[in-house]
């Protein structure tokens, strides 16, 4: 959720300030409802969905329920009281506080304060005393997670970093110049509260395109939508056909460009390869004549003096031949190092005659996927770009093919653990052992329901691949991977994870299955 999408939920809310809390509802485990009875006399729920990577922050009508399913949970529904006095957003950063009075009674409550980071990855609520101390945190960060800030109770609360943009209420015509000749996506690093969908929104607004370079008339006519999307961020602008053709051209081809340059520098690799295969064959005639000097030199070793530098023998079809030496070597060891340079160069174009055709054939290969690139679709081009940096083959992981038929992925290490969960469907299933170090386990599913067996085949494969294999009873938890996420600075293979369900099943290998 962007920060001026967040403003102008404020901006709403404000004018219902201060309003009476009506309690919490608790819909799920990543869900708080705050009942609301604005000083209108409305009755609305403000509702904080902060779980990563997509939290949201909405005013709804009529009456959500549900009870408190976490310690923090309950926590939030023993200490938010008295009425809610007013929110506020940090800059136009996705950071809003929400603080509340605290009310009166046989056991006073104090006042405290909500903290809503709708921080995509690193969504998190906490909160607070009077004093700033945290009271909970529904996901704590350490200090090996983030070095520059920790979130646990007892601490104080210390804020995202500071960061220095422009602030899209106050600014003018000429402090948007920075953008002068640069595409107009780049308001995104200049202008605060601004994102990837409020940028393209504002291309709408201003008939631009994300990639069009910014002239004195793109500028004035993006401070104009800036201006516009302060006081009315929502999405709605419809496209001309004329500018739909651009962008849908635009982005093919910002697709296309990384990965025909990633080619690219594949084939110049390879064709270099391939010129000194070829210059491996062609010295195979230097080794014939150092092999000759060789036997040259053991056939007239009376004829060469001890130290020389260089000797002149006569050849064996009567011709003068000058054979430079190593003075500190005999004549034989001289003989020797010529049969062994001899052999490198004859062991490299033997080589070289092995390599060449598959160098050529690689060079085919990727002549032919750069055509592909170039004729393909948006929907192709974004299904290519997808795939994680550095992965030329996708059969990642240990496969296995579950009693049903369908596929499951086994990570052998931490990266590949990484890649597996980060490249799974967003409906397939993923599966670790609960609370020890193991495989990620990925059930390619898609969103399908897989029987109980297909289940139990990769809960088992995940506590065979784990610390806990052999053991009798390991607990597996498994749950959608679009449930699974990696925190920020993590390292590869560490996750968090929601809304699993957990199976317990030996620690053995499937009978008369290995891993592919």
């Amino acid at each position: 959720m962007e920060g001026l999408l967040i403003h102008a939920l404020l901006r709403e809310l404000q004018k219902e300030l201060p309003a009476l809390f009506l309690g919490p509802a608790f819909p799920d485990e990543a869900t708080l409802a705050l009942l609301l009875k604005g000083r209108s006399g409305r009755i609305f729920n403000l509702v904080l969905r902060y779980r990563p990577p997509s939290p949201s922050l909405v005013l709804e009508e009529g009456r959500l329920e549900g009870e408190p399913k976490t310690p923090f949970q309950r926590l939030l529904q023993a200490r938010l009281k008295g009425p809610l006095l007013a929110a506020e957003q940090l800059k136009l950063d996705r950071v809003v506080f929400l603080r509340f009075g605290g009310e009166k009674g046989f056991v006073d409550t104090p006042p405290s304060t909500l903290v809503f980071e709708a921080t995509g990855r690193n969504a998190n609520l906490l909160l607070l005393d009077e004093g700033g101390t945290i009271l909970g945190v529904d996901r704590p960060v350490g200090r090996e997670v983030n070095r520059y800030r920790e979130l646990r109770p007892g601490l104080p609360y210390t804020p995202p970093p500071p960061y220095e943009k422009l602030d899209p209420r106050t600014l003018r015509e000429e402090d948007l110049r920075v953008l002068l000749g640069k595409p107009l996506k780049e308001i995104v690093r200049q202008v605060d509260g601004v994102g990837l969908e409020l940028m393209r929104e504002l291309a709408r607004r201003a008939g631009l395109t994300p990639e069009t370079p910014l002239d004195e008339a793109g500028l004035q006519a993006v401070h104009r939508a800036l201006k516009a999307l302060v006081e009315d961020p929502s999405l709605r602008t419809e496209l001309s056909e004329e500018l739909r053709r651009k962008w849908a051209e635009e982005e093919k081809e910002a697709l296309r460009k990384p990965l025909l340059e990633a080619l690219e520098r594949e084939k110049r690799t390879l064709l270099a390869r391939l010129s000194d295969y070829q210059k491996a064959l062609e010295r195979l005639e230097e080794a014939e004549e150092l092999r000759a000097k060789a036997d040259l030199l053991l056939a007239r070793l009376k004829a060469v003096p001890r130290g020389a530098e260089r000797a002149v023998l006569e050849g064996f079809q009567g011709e003068r031949v000058e054979i430079p030496l190593d003075p500190a070597l005999s004549p034989q060891e001289n003989a020797k190092k010529l049969y062994e340079r001899a052999r490198r160069l004859e062991e490299q174009a033997e080589r070289a005659l092995e390599l060449i055709p598959k160098t050529e054939e690689r060079i085919r290969a990727l002549e032919e996927e750069m055509e592909r690139i170039r004729q393909a679709d948006l929907e192709e081009l974004l299904r290519l770009s997808q795939r994680p940096k550095g992965e030329k083959d996708l059969r990642l992981g240990l496969r296995y093919t579950s009693p049903s038929g369908f596929t499951v992925l086994v990570g052998r290490n931490a990266k590949e653990n990484d890649l597996l969960t980060r490249t799974a469907h967003s409906e397939d299933l993923w599966f670790h052992a609960q609370g020890v170090p193991g495989s990620h386990v990925i059930l390619r599913c898609e969103g399908k329901n897989p029987p109980l067996e297909d289940l139990l085949f990769a809960a088992r494969l995940a506590a065979y691949h784990s610390k806990a294999r052999g053991e009798r009873q390991v607990p597996v938890d498994y749950t959608r991977k679009k449930h699974v996420w990696r925190p920020r600075k993590a390292a590869p293979g560490q996750v968090l994870y929601t809304g699993a369900k957990t199976l317990f099943v030996e620690g053995t290998l499937p009978e008369g299955e290995g891993g592919a």
